[in-house]
Parts: C-alpha cells; structure tokens; sequence
C-alpha cells in the first residue's frame, strides 16, 4: 500500500468534529514512511482549511464528493468538475415542481451560498462569509455541488423521489440523513480518486481506504482494500473488506497501527 485515502465526517472525524491526538500521530508516522494521505470528503475545501493546516497532515484533499481535488497549503483549486449552470436550474425547477417546499445550498468552487429557506431550518449548515439569494441567483456560474433539504418530508422519501425524476446529467448521493447532495454527471469520489492516483502512476492493488456512508461506496468498491468503521451505514458495513472500531474510538488509526506496526505515544496528560 502506498496511499490512503479517508472520509472525513464519520471516519477520520470523531463526533465532536475533531481528529484525535492518537490520528493525528497515527497519520504523522504513515507520512513519514512515504504514505500519501488524502481525505476524500464530501466537505467542501473552506472546511480542510479549518482543520488541517496546523496539523500538518494532508497535501492535496478532494472535496464535495470529487468535484473539486485541492491543493490544501496552497489553497487553490487543481482540478473543477462542475454542473453547467442551465443544467444545475434544470434539476432544481425538476425538484421543486415534485417537492415544492424543498430548500437548497450551492457549492460554487471556494464559495457558498444558500437560499432563504434552507437558511431557517434546524441544524443548517451556514458559512459567515456566504451568499444569501434565492436559488435561481445563486446558478449563474459553475456549481460544485448542490444540497438539497426538505422542511418535513422524511429522508428516505426525499432520496427516493429525487432519484425517481431519472436526473441523467447528475449524481445524487447523501453523505447524512438530513440532505442529499448532487453533482455533475460521472463525479463521485472513485473517480476523482482513480484520475488521483493514475497521475502518480499507483493502482487500486496499492490504495486503502476509509469510509461510513454511501457516497464512499464507490471510492471503497474501487480501492484494493477498503475499511469501514464500526458505525458505518449499513450498505457499507456489507461492502468493504474489513471493519475497524468506530469513529470515536479512533477506528483509523487502530487499523492503520494494526496494518503497519506503528509505535503511537502519546504525552502525558
């Protein structure tokens, strides 16, 4: 093996959001034996901002489900694939005439926006530095990724509607229980991962990789061996090679100590 590749939220992430000291010296020791440690996420990059910089672990991230593959010191932008604008409001008018009440969030490359609604509901994930319009303004350039939430109707519901509308230009995935996501046709994080990997010239044979839920099906069905943690979906838990403790015990970094011998200490508290 010589790259790993790790969700973020649910995986790598503990509940709390933060990366445990254990990770952290866990990642440290596998980078400094040649690894290379991607976090393949749904997040977007202003998120791996926040958490990696200081900590020295990732290079290169991809974003908002492989859409966007980003270079994290430098804070820029390798590679877009984005949905057309005139496509992005043609699956939004689509939504809406089946969903009325639906409420919508746009990646838009390094920005963010949502509309008034999404705005309002509980949990909302909102950026300080974000744009507030109405959705038909917010498409006017490349979108990332859209987000898409419902005020009442019950998750499965909403997924199950959005994929019965046969949206061919797009991929409809959820990396919750709360919205789903869409991205441009043929964008998810194998792709991206497989385009990652070709260039350093590494196959499936020589990637693992971490994942919780279904938008990592097709990163973890593609890589040589594929991990899941112990609260994963279950679609993933049936899917994947092996299964490591949960998130909030430090399941990647167990796996990681387990497969490579690593010698992990910690200072005292």
């Amino acid at each position: 093996m010589r790259l790993i590749a790790v969700d973020l939220d649910g995986t790598l992430l503990r509940s709390d959001k933060t990366i445990s000291e254990r990770t952290v010296e866990a990642l440290r020791q596998v980078r400094g034996r040649g690894f290379t440690v991607v976090p393949v996420t749904a997040r977007p990059p202003r998120f791996l901002r926040k958490l990696a910089l200081d900590r020295e672990i990732f290079d290169v991230a991809i974003c908002c489900n492989g859409a966007l593959v980003y270079d994290v010191p430098g804070e820029t932008i390798i590679e877009h694939r984005a949905l057309e604008p005139a496509d992005a409001l043609r699956i939004v008018t689509l939504l809406r005439e089946t969903l009325p009440e639906l409420c919508f969030a746009a990646e838009l490359g390094l920005r963010y926006g949502w509309d008034s609604r999404y705005a309002c509901l509980p949990g909302a994930l909102l950026d300080p530095d974000g744009i507030v319009a109405e959705v038909d303004s917010l498409l006017t350039e490349p979108v990332t990724k859209l987000i898409a939430r419902h005020p009442s109707l019950a998750f499965d519901l909403l997924l199950d509607s959005a994929r019965s509308l046969a949206l061919g230009e797009c991929e409809i995935t959820h990396s919750s229980t709360e919205f789903i996501e869409i991205s441009r046709r043929g964008v998810d994080k194998a792709a991206a991962l497989i385009d990652f990997t070709a260039r350093l010239g590494l196959s499936p044979a020589e990637v693992i990789a971490f994942g919780d839920m279904p938008n990592d099906l097709p990163m973890l069905r593609w890589a040589g061996h594929s991990i899941a943690v112990a609260n994963a979906h279950p679609d993933v838990l049936s899917t994947v090679d092996a299964v490591t403790a949960s998130n909030d015990e430090d399941g990647v970094a167990v796996m990681l100590e387990q497969l490579l011998g690593l010698s992990v200490s910690l200072p005292a508290r």
